[in-house]
């Protein structure tokens, strides 16, 4: 259930709920970033260097939105020397599905 907002509230603090869903947006609001989430979602996980291949970025650019999508927490690495293979995070991507439907359903 969505956190009750005072509409006669003089000082704005956003609540936690409302911290992580903008953390959330700011990590889907480029469409690399989007296309990487789709396409980790379409495959249990992925190497870092097969991502670079299937994008026509430079990998310090791949790098870079990798690291946006990881520290908001929608994905996560895990270090396979040399490579990284990256995952979606389940869990947190559950919790952002279930705050945007109820954000959008004001």
């Amino acid at each position: 259930m969505p956190e009750k907002i005072k509409p006669d509230s003089l000082s704005v603090i956003p609540t936690g709920t409302q911290k992580r869903m903008a953390r959330y947006a700011k990590a889907l609001g480029h469409p690399v970033r989007v296309y990487i989430m789709q396409l980790l979602g379409n495959q249990s996980c992925c190497y870092s260097g097969d991502l670079s291949q299937e994008l026509p970025i430079a990998k310090s650019t791949l790098s870079q939105h990798l690291k946006e999508l990881r520290d908001s927490g929608l994905i996560q690495g895990e270090i396979e020397a040399p490579r990284v293979k990256y995952c979606v995070n389940k869990e947190n991507w559950e919790e952002a599905k279930k705050l945007f439907k109820d954000f959008w359903s004001l």
